[in-house]
Protein backbone atom coordinates (compact mmCIF):
# COMPACT_ATOMS: atom_id res chain seq x y z
CA UNK A 1 0.00 0.00 0.00
CA UNK A 2 1.17 3.56 -0.64
CA UNK A 3 1.84 6.24 2.18
CA UNK A 4 -1.44 7.65 1.78
CA UNK A 5 -2.88 4.26 2.20
CA UNK A 6 -0.84 3.31 5.53
CA UNK A 7 -1.95 6.58 6.87
CA UNK A 8 -5.74 6.62 6.15
CA UNK A 9 -5.62 2.56 6.94
CA UNK A 10 -4.66 4.02 9.89
CA UNK A 11 -6.78 6.20 10.73
CA UNK A 12 -10.00 3.91 9.52
CA UNK A 13 -8.45 1.51 12.20
CA UNK A 14 -8.27 3.86 15.34
CA UNK A 15 -11.68 5.12 14.21
CA UNK A 16 -13.19 1.46 14.18
CA UNK A 17 -11.75 0.69 17.67
CA UNK A 18 -13.04 3.92 18.96
CA UNK A 19 -15.93 2.88 17.79
CA UNK A 20 -15.92 -0.01 19.94
CA UNK A 21 -14.23 1.12 23.26
CA UNK A 22 -16.54 4.23 23.83
CA UNK A 23 -18.80 1.44 24.54
CA UNK A 24 -16.89 -1.02 26.17
CA UNK A 25 -19.48 -1.89 28.55
CA UNK A 26 -22.13 -3.23 25.89
CA UNK A 27 -19.00 -4.52 23.69
CA UNK A 28 -16.68 -6.15 26.05
CA UNK A 29 -17.54 -6.41 29.26
CA UNK A 30 -21.36 -8.22 28.23
CA UNK A 31 -19.58 -10.89 26.12
CA UNK A 32 -17.64 -11.68 29.15
CA UNK A 33 -20.47 -11.88 31.55
CA UNK A 34 -22.32 -14.18 28.80
CA UNK A 35 -18.99 -16.42 29.02
CA UNK A 36 -18.56 -16.60 32.65
CA UNK A 37 -22.54 -17.46 32.56
CA UNK A 38 -22.20 -20.77 30.32
CA UNK A 39 -19.03 -21.66 32.32
CA UNK A 40 -20.84 -21.45 35.74
CA UNK A 41 -23.75 -23.50 34.05
CA UNK A 42 -22.37 -26.35 31.64
CA UNK A 43 -19.76 -26.49 34.60
CA UNK A 44 -21.62 -26.84 37.64
CA UNK A 45 -24.11 -29.67 35.87
CA UNK A 46 -21.07 -31.66 34.06
CA UNK A 47 -17.96 -31.58 36.45
CA UNK A 48 -18.49 -34.55 37.56
CA UNK A 49 -20.08 -36.68 34.85
CA UNK A 50 -17.49 -35.40 31.87
CA UNK A 51 -13.60 -36.05 31.04
CA UNK A 52 -12.56 -35.30 28.13
CA UNK A 53 -8.98 -35.56 28.15
CA UNK A 54 -7.17 -37.52 30.83
CA UNK A 55 -6.92 -35.48 34.07
CA UNK A 56 -8.59 -32.69 32.59
CA UNK A 57 -11.84 -31.12 34.55
CA UNK A 58 -14.60 -30.43 32.33
CA UNK A 59 -14.52 -26.72 33.35
CA UNK A 60 -10.91 -26.58 32.62
CA UNK A 61 -11.84 -28.06 29.18
CA UNK A 62 -14.32 -25.87 28.49
CA UNK A 63 -12.82 -22.82 29.21
CA UNK A 64 -10.44 -22.50 25.77
CA UNK A 65 -13.42 -23.05 23.97
CA UNK A 66 -15.67 -20.51 25.27
CA UNK A 67 -12.50 -18.08 25.07
CA UNK A 68 -12.22 -18.87 21.22
CA UNK A 69 -16.25 -18.24 20.83
CA UNK A 70 -15.80 -15.17 22.19
CA UNK A 71 -12.88 -13.74 19.91
CA UNK A 72 -14.57 -15.44 16.92
CA UNK A 73 -18.47 -13.73 17.84
CA UNK A 74 -17.01 -10.61 18.51
CA UNK A 75 -14.76 -10.31 15.53
CA UNK A 76 -17.49 -11.09 13.53
CA UNK A 77 -19.77 -8.68 15.36
CA UNK A 78 -17.52 -5.63 14.88
CA UNK A 79 -17.10 -5.28 11.34
CA UNK A 80 -20.57 -6.46 10.38
CA UNK A 81 -22.26 -3.81 12.65
CA UNK A 82 -20.29 -1.06 11.99
CA UNK A 83 -21.14 -1.48 8.01
CA UNK A 84 -23.89 -2.10 8.45
CA UNK A 85 -24.77 0.97 10.52
CA UNK A 86 -22.60 3.19 8.34
CA UNK A 87 -25.03 2.11 5.61
CA UNK A 88 -28.23 3.28 7.33
CA UNK A 89 -26.92 6.18 8.57
CA UNK A 90 -25.39 7.31 5.51
CA UNK A 91 -22.24 8.22 6.52
CA UNK A 92 -20.43 5.55 4.39
CA UNK A 93 -20.55 7.89 1.68
CA UNK A 94 -17.83 10.04 3.83
CA UNK A 95 -15.39 7.00 3.43
CA UNK A 96 -15.82 6.18 -0.30
CA UNK A 97 -15.17 10.18 -1.17
CA UNK A 98 -11.66 9.21 0.39
CA UNK A 99 -8.47 8.05 -1.99
CA UNK A 100 -8.60 4.91 0.78
CA UNK A 101 -8.08 1.23 -1.30
CA UNK A 102 -9.66 -1.52 -0.81
CA UNK A 103 -6.45 -2.64 0.52
CA UNK A 104 -7.03 0.19 3.11
CA UNK A 105 -10.55 -0.88 4.05
CA UNK A 106 -9.53 -4.62 4.35
CA UNK A 107 -6.79 -3.82 6.84
CA UNK A 108 -8.82 -1.41 8.73
CA UNK A 109 -11.81 -3.28 9.51
CA UNK A 110 -11.06 -6.49 9.79
CA UNK A 111 -7.53 -5.63 12.25
CA UNK A 112 -10.32 -3.49 14.14
CA UNK A 113 -12.58 -6.55 14.26
CA UNK A 114 -9.40 -8.77 15.48
CA UNK A 115 -8.82 -6.24 18.32
CA UNK A 116 -11.77 -6.25 19.48
CA UNK A 117 -12.02 -10.23 19.54
CA UNK A 118 -8.50 -10.70 20.96
CA UNK A 119 -9.74 -7.90 24.04
CA UNK A 120 -12.82 -9.60 24.66
CA UNK A 121 -11.12 -13.15 24.83
CA UNK A 122 -8.67 -12.17 27.23
CA UNK A 123 -11.00 -10.70 29.00
CA UNK A 124 -13.13 -14.15 28.95
CA UNK A 125 -9.76 -15.79 29.66
CA UNK A 126 -8.64 -13.18 32.76
CA UNK A 127 -12.19 -14.09 34.38
CA UNK A 128 -12.86 -17.73 33.92
CA UNK A 129 -9.33 -18.65 34.92
CA UNK A 130 -10.64 -18.25 38.51
CA UNK A 131 -12.63 -21.31 38.25
CA UNK A 132 -10.70 -23.10 36.13
CA UNK A 133 -6.49 -22.43 36.49
CA UNK A 134 -4.82 -23.40 32.84
CA UNK A 135 -1.68 -24.57 32.24
CA UNK A 136 -0.15 -23.47 28.24
CA UNK A 137 1.37 -26.80 27.22
CA UNK A 138 1.75 -25.06 23.83
CA UNK A 139 1.24 -21.56 23.90
CA UNK A 140 2.32 -20.58 20.25
CA UNK A 141 -0.74 -23.12 18.93
CA UNK A 142 -2.80 -20.14 21.01
CA UNK A 143 -1.13 -17.14 19.43
CA UNK A 144 -1.38 -18.90 16.26
CA UNK A 145 -5.10 -19.96 16.13
CA UNK A 146 -6.68 -17.09 17.85
CA UNK A 147 -5.18 -14.43 15.38
CA UNK A 148 -6.21 -16.53 12.47
CA UNK A 149 -9.48 -17.02 13.70
CA UNK A 150 -10.34 -13.20 14.58
CA UNK A 151 -8.72 -12.32 11.14
CA UNK A 152 -11.04 -14.73 8.88
CA UNK A 153 -14.55 -13.69 11.16
CA UNK A 154 -13.59 -10.03 10.78
CA UNK A 155 -13.04 -10.74 7.17
CA UNK A 156 -16.34 -12.89 7.15
CA UNK A 157 -17.91 -10.16 9.19
CA UNK A 158 -17.19 -7.49 6.14
CA UNK A 159 -18.63 -9.80 3.49
CA UNK A 160 -21.97 -9.94 6.07
CA UNK A 161 -21.96 -6.26 6.26
CA UNK A 162 -21.48 -6.12 2.70
CA UNK A 163 -24.28 -7.98 1.69
CA UNK A 164 -26.70 -6.77 4.41
CA UNK A 165 -29.13 -3.99 3.19
CA UNK A 166 -30.67 -4.33 6.93
CA UNK A 167 -30.53 -5.54 10.22
CA UNK A 168 -32.69 -8.29 9.74
CA UNK A 169 -30.76 -9.45 6.99
CA UNK A 170 -27.59 -9.23 8.57
CA UNK A 171 -29.25 -11.22 12.04
CA UNK A 172 -30.27 -13.72 9.74
CA UNK A 173 -26.65 -14.45 9.04
CA UNK A 174 -25.44 -14.67 12.24
CA UNK A 175 -28.19 -17.13 13.45
CA UNK A 176 -28.29 -19.42 10.41
CA UNK A 177 -24.53 -19.11 9.74
CA UNK A 178 -21.89 -18.30 12.68
CA UNK A 179 -23.89 -19.19 15.53
CA UNK A 180 -24.94 -22.93 14.43
CA UNK A 181 -21.08 -23.11 13.27
CA UNK A 182 -19.76 -21.72 16.36
CA UNK A 183 -22.11 -24.05 19.09
CA UNK A 184 -21.37 -27.08 16.22
CA UNK A 185 -18.15 -27.17 16.56
CA UNK A 186 -16.71 -28.64 20.13
CA UNK A 187 -16.80 -25.80 22.56
CA UNK A 188 -18.62 -27.62 24.88
CA UNK A 189 -17.93 -31.09 24.28
CA UNK A 190 -15.32 -33.03 22.27
CA UNK A 191 -16.36 -34.32 18.66
CA UNK A 192 -15.15 -37.86 19.74
CA UNK A 193 -18.22 -38.21 21.87
CA UNK A 194 -20.46 -37.59 18.61
CA UNK A 195 -21.69 -40.28 16.31
CA UNK A 196 -19.88 -41.23 13.21
CA UNK A 197 -21.96 -39.06 11.19
CA UNK A 198 -22.08 -35.97 13.19
CA UNK A 199 -18.37 -36.40 13.64
CA UNK A 200 -17.74 -36.46 9.86
CA UNK A 201 -20.29 -33.62 9.30
CA UNK A 202 -17.87 -31.57 12.28
CA UNK A 203 -14.89 -32.04 10.52
CA UNK A 204 -16.38 -30.18 7.33
CA UNK A 205 -16.85 -27.08 9.62
CA UNK A 206 -13.42 -24.54 9.97
CA UNK A 207 -14.60 -23.57 13.26
CA UNK A 208 -14.47 -26.84 14.74
CA UNK A 209 -10.30 -26.98 13.67
CA UNK A 210 -10.36 -23.48 15.22
CA UNK A 211 -11.19 -24.68 18.60
CA UNK A 212 -9.39 -27.71 18.04
CA UNK A 213 -6.04 -25.99 17.63
CA UNK A 214 -6.68 -23.13 19.97
CA UNK A 215 -7.23 -25.87 22.86
CA UNK A 216 -4.36 -27.26 21.83
CA UNK A 217 -2.40 -24.71 23.13
CA UNK A 218 -3.72 -25.36 26.77
CA UNK A 219 -3.67 -29.17 27.19
CA UNK A 220 -0.67 -30.43 24.24
CA UNK A 221 -3.91 -32.63 23.23
CA UNK A 222 -6.58 -32.53 20.72
CA UNK A 223 -8.89 -34.30 18.79
CA UNK A 224 -6.73 -34.26 15.29
CA UNK A 225 -3.25 -32.73 14.43
CA UNK A 226 -3.07 -29.23 15.09
CA UNK A 227 -1.21 -28.93 11.48
CA UNK A 228 -4.29 -30.09 9.70
CA UNK A 229 -6.23 -27.89 11.86
CA UNK A 230 -3.92 -24.89 11.07
CA UNK A 231 -4.40 -26.06 6.96
CA UNK A 232 -7.70 -26.10 7.30
CA UNK A 233 -8.07 -22.33 9.42
CA UNK A 234 -5.28 -21.02 6.75
CA UNK A 235 -6.96 -21.84 4.00
CA UNK A 236 -10.11 -20.64 5.27
CA UNK A 237 -9.06 -17.47 6.65
CA UNK A 238 -6.98 -16.80 2.42
CA UNK A 239 -10.39 -17.63 0.92
CA UNK A 240 -12.48 -15.69 2.77
CA UNK A 241 -10.03 -12.99 2.77
CA UNK A 242 -9.66 -12.93 -0.96
CA UNK A 243 -13.66 -12.89 -1.55
CA UNK A 244 -14.21 -9.98 0.81
CA UNK A 245 -11.52 -8.09 -1.14
CA UNK A 246 -12.79 -8.91 -3.97
CA UNK A 247 -16.10 -7.00 -2.84
CA UNK A 248 -13.95 -4.13 -1.74
CA UNK A 249 -12.38 -3.91 -5.00
CA UNK A 250 -15.61 -3.87 -7.09
CA UNK A 251 -17.77 -1.81 -4.72
CA UNK A 252 -20.06 -4.66 -4.26
CA UNK A 253 -23.26 -2.66 -2.77
CA UNK A 254 -21.08 0.38 -1.36
CA UNK A 255 -22.09 2.81 -4.45
CA UNK A 256 -25.43 1.86 -5.13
Amino acid sequence: MSGIDLAGAGTLFRKEVLRFWKVAFQTVAAPVLTAVLYLLIFGHVLEDHVEVFPGVGYTSFLVPGLVMMSVLQNAFANTSSSLIQSKITGNLVFLLLTPLSHWAWFVAYVGASAVRGLVVGLGVLGVTVWFAPLHLAEPWWVLVFAALGAGMLGALGLIAGLWAEKFDQLAAFQNFIVMPMTFLSGVFYSVKSLPGVWQAVSHLNPFFYMIDGFRRGFFGASDVSPWLSLAVVGTSFVLVSAIALRLLASGYKLRS
